[in-house]
């Protein structure tokens, strides 16, 4: 994250924070807050896909005494709270057209207006906001400002999946068991290899935040100084970690220095999925968007 630690030091510099949930986008944000120059400045998060739009902008905004009808006193808004700190502004891709609009301002300004009032109030703190959504996509179906896209998207940071990670899993993993035995009070200090390979051959489609939980569930639940790969989740009844690990593989290939061709991988392909429909051709021809007669000529060949 070496674009991350760089424009951690330049508090000035807006960011664009994307990637899948769970990816870690809010803890990315709070350690390029807590690697500012400037200390005891305040981290402010608000998820904008949270609250209602209306109360959106007064959060963010604050307003005056008799805005609106419950506006019995002057409030603050999140821009104003966070001072010279950061404002982080989670789920960005589904702000109303209007909030856009005043966020874009804000952006090119540095200046704020509460509801109700007559006077523009200047900014410092930086502004941090992450999405798990396709900004361009949603641009192209006018549902986001071309312009707001744009101004956002000066400096991004793009996290890549948990599972495509490689050994990161690990690190993170071991973070989070000394984490978890610190809560509980526990003297868990590793895990098994066999929990290791788990780790990294897991899909993990939840993320950050999936390893996170099965992590701690794991140091809660084990009697050992050691960890092992049964206790990362609470199975169904008969079913094994290797069964779910299976259900999650899309499918395994061996490389070799004879190469493969095109065909064979196909081929690989198919029948796994065919497997897993427990030799349903119909099923599986439909499964892969093809013909059931394309079907049978590939597992003929």
């Amino acid at each position: 994250m070496y674009q991350a630690e760089k424009v951690a030091k330049n508090y000035k510099v807006d960011l664009l924070l994307l990637g899948e949930t769970g990816t870690g986008k809010s803890l990315l944000a709070r350690s390029i807050h807590n690697n500012r120059p400037i200390v005891d400045s305040p981290f402010v998060s608000i998820n904008c896909s949270a609250i209602p739009d209306n109360l959106l902008e007064s959060e963010l905004f604050g307003y005056e005494q008799g805005a609106f009808t419950d506006a019995k006193s002057r409030k603050q808004g999140l821009f104003e709270l966070a001072k010279n700190g950061t404002i982080f502004l989670d789920e960005i891709g589904d702000l109303s057209l209007h909030l856009q609009a005043k966020l874009l301002s804000v952006l090119d300004s540095r200046k704020v207006r509460r509801l109700g009032g007559l006077k523009d109030i200047p900014i410092k703190a930086r502004i941090i906001s992450a999405t798990n959504r396709d900004l361009l996509s949603l641009v192209e179906q006018h549902l986001f400002r071309r312009d707001l896209y744009h101004r956002l998207s000066v400096v991004t940071i793009k996290l890549p999946p948990l599972r495509k990670r490689g050994k990161d899993i690990l690190l993170l993993a071991n973070y989070f068991i000394r984490e978890a035995a610190n809560k509980f009070e526990k003297s868990i200090l590793t895990m098994s290899f066999s929990m290791e390979k788990f780790l990294l051959k897991y899909p993990w489609p939840g993320n950050i935040r999936e390893l996170r939980n099965a992590i701690e569930r794991a140091v809660l639940l084990s009697e050992w100084t050691k960890i092992n790969t049964s206790d990362l989740f609470n199975l169904p009844e008969g079913t094994s970690i290797e069964q779910m690990l299976e259900g999650n593989k899309v499918f395994n290939l061996e490389f070799n220095e004879d190469g493969i061709s095109l065909d064979e991988i196909n081929k690989i392909i198919i029948l796994q999925v065919l497997r897993k429909f427990k030799d349903n051709k119909t099923k599986t021809a439909k499964y892969l968007r093809i013909s059931r007669p394309r079907l049978d000529r590939i597992l003929k060949s």
